[in-house]
């Protein structure tokens, strides 16, 4: 399988962080399944899938339980919006098992590693610029 896109969200930080990774490690794997960091490169962390796309960009739901594209009835959730109460929409949508034809795996960190996931991952803090720290200079 091609590679595909993991998107990382750290609820305790509230940040996310985008890697591309082998997609055969999550083959057949269902929403709400957990899964070992130790595949990613991010020893000691427990994920969960809670989400994802496809190649056309149709989201994954937990509620249909297949591989496949559906044209589902939907009144609310991921993929649809609703205008009017009492509204329901046809929308194609993908089912909640990550397939070949998955483009982006959305996972959830549960339980934390001993190290820190940007030090793991090689992502730079960002940091305010040394002249928005310092005071304005004032003008006579």
């Amino acid at each position: 399988m091609a590679e595909i896109k993991i998107v990382l969200n750290n609820p305790k930080t509230g940040r996310s962080y985008q890697k591309l990774a082998d997609g055969g490690m999550f083959l057949g794997k269902q929403i709400g399944d957990k899964v070992n960091g130790e595949e990613l490169g991010l020893p000691g962390y427990e994920l969960e899938i809670r989400g994802g796309s496809d190649s056309a960009g149709f989201p994954m739901r937990h509620d249909i339980a297949s591989a496949g594209r559906k044209r589902a009835l939907l009144t609310e959730g991921p993929g649809v919006r609703i205008n009017r109460e009492g509204m329901k929409k046809r929308k194609n949508v993908r089912g909640n098992t990550v397939s070949d034809a998955t483009a982006q795996v959305n996972l959830k960190v549960v339980k934390p590693g001993p190290a820190d996931i940007e030090e793991l991952l090689g992502v730079k803090k960002e940091e305010a610029p040394a002249e928005a720290k310092a005071a304005p200079a004032q003008t006579a």
